[in-house]
């Protein structure tokens, strides 16, 4: 039996719904509020819910999937080009019922609440490490100023920091000496912050054996290993290891016409940060011995350019089962993850 699909429009207040009658055929609307929207949604029949993949979209997933519904998570990129005229409540509903029904359609994977908590701190880590280096780029500036040249890089900036700041203490004002170590202790409390943070996911890496697995892989470390589980949600939503690569825009773009299809540089869709991880764990492989032990990876760096063998080692971690780096995801019907390994 084909579940009836009921989109919703999430807001802070008001939820928009929108979904055709099964029995009339009719097209239904309904604006209900925060706390009305379980109650109402216990009393109906099991549904399809579609709904925009945004904030608060995964916890309201969840809470519906328990009231035994099925909850899809759409791209807003897939909702847009449904939106007609006037973009209203009402009119995004529509587009969010329009885009769930087309063949083919893609859906997010529903977090859980562990993935999201393990996100959360990936964010919170990332805004103190912008932060921290805010901090530290206004500290390097301020006694450039006074011919005092700090060199780049945290660990290199805090090795020297003592020393430049007792030269500066010889012959600056006591007002602005005093600023600088309260801004040095600033720098500090935001390290440990961060450190903090490194510990909690360092736990979350020693009990979740998705996160031992993935960390296996040569370049990929706690950050990189504990932000792929959580962000795929469940393995079984991707075919395979190199749709998963195309998730996170670490394939080619294509374009074409007339039967001519040209391939240009990685599409850079999905999770910035994620690829960013990835990315930077290729480039570890590629400036480490390996680059002279892996036959495929010296001839890839004698005949293409670094960054686009960065780029091939990245999306190697999840491509093609010929590559030195097996797939992540099995594609095993329970969604467990592979042995990772490298010939």
């Amino acid at each position: 039996m084909e579940l009836n699909v009921i989109a919703i429009d999430i807001a802070k207040k008001v939820f928009q719904l929108h979904w055709v009658d099964a029995d009339t055929g009719s097209i239904e609307r309904l604006k209900l509020k925060r706390s009305q929207m379980l109650e109402w949604f216990a009393a109906r029949q099991p549904a399809l819910i579609a709904m925009e993949a945004c904030g608060g979209a995964h916890e309201w997933g969840r809470e519906l999937v328990k009231l035994g519904h099925e909850a899809r998570l759409l791209p807003p990129k897939m909702v847009r080009p449904f939106v007609q005229r006037n973009k209203t409540d009402a009119a995004d509903a529509q587009a969010i019922w329009t885009a769930a029904r087309q063949p083919g359609a893609r859906f997010v994977a529903l977090k859980s609440e562990a993935q999201q908590v393990v996100l959360a701190l990936h964010r919170v880590r990332a805004q103190l490490m912008k932060i921290r280096i805010m901090q530290t780029n206004e500290l390097r500036g301020l006694l450039y100023e006074f011919g005092i040249v700090l060199p780049e890089g945290h660990q290199a900036l805090m090795k020297e920091l003592p020393t430049a700041l007792e030269q500066a203490q010889q012959r600056l004002p006591s007002i602005l000496i005093d600023s600088l170590h309260e801004q040095v202790r600033r720098i500090g409390q935001l390290q440990a912050d961060i450190g903090a943070i490194e510990r909690r996911l360092a736990q979350q890496l020693r009990q979740s054996s998705a996160c031992k697995a993935v960390a296996e892989i040569p370049g990929v470390g706690l950050m990189t290993a504990t932000a792929v589980v959580s962000s795929m949600g469940s393995p079984t939503a991707f075919k395979d290891g190199r749709e998963f690569a195309a998730w996170i825009g670490l394939v080619p773009r294509q374009t074409g016409t007339g039967g001519h299809v040209r391939q240009l540089g990685i599409s850079k869709r999905g999770d910035i940060y994620l690829r960013t991880l990835l990315m930077h764990g290729a480039r570890a492989i590629v400036r480490s011995d390996r680059a002279t032990t892996w036959p495929w990876l010296a001839a890839l760096l004698k005949r293409r350019p670094y960054s686009v063998v960065v780029a091939a080692v990245a999306n190697a971690y999840f491509g093609e089962r010929d590559r030195p780096f097996r797939p992540i995801v099995t594609g095993t019907p329970r969604g467990e993850f592979g042995v990772i390994s490298a010939t």
